[in-house]
């Protein structure tokens, strides 16, 4: 699914739907990370945005150093 944002969009919401699986593991945030990249990838920056910050509201309270965080607040920056 590389370069498919469509295709990686809908197997990451796929993952995400399966609460009971991703609530307490931080997969389900990354996988919110990857929903935020694959509607950029798409174009559609106002899914983008709100996956973003879904992802953001989740870490909200992590370490403002961790690499991936870092990552993800630089790439959200760049859609406002």
């Amino acid at each position: 699914m590389l370069d498919d944002g469509n295709r990686a969009a809908a197997e990451f919401q796929k993952f995400i739907n399966l609460r009971g699986l991703v609530v307490n593991f931080p997969w389900g945030a990354i996988a919110r990370l990857d929903l935020a990249r694959a509607y950029a990838l798409q174009g559609d920056t106002a899914k983008a945005r709100s996956a973003y910050q879904d992802f953001l509201t989740l870490w909200k309270d992590a370490d403002p150093d961790i690499p991936i965080l870092k990552e993800a607040k630089a790439e959200y920056a760049k859609l406002q």
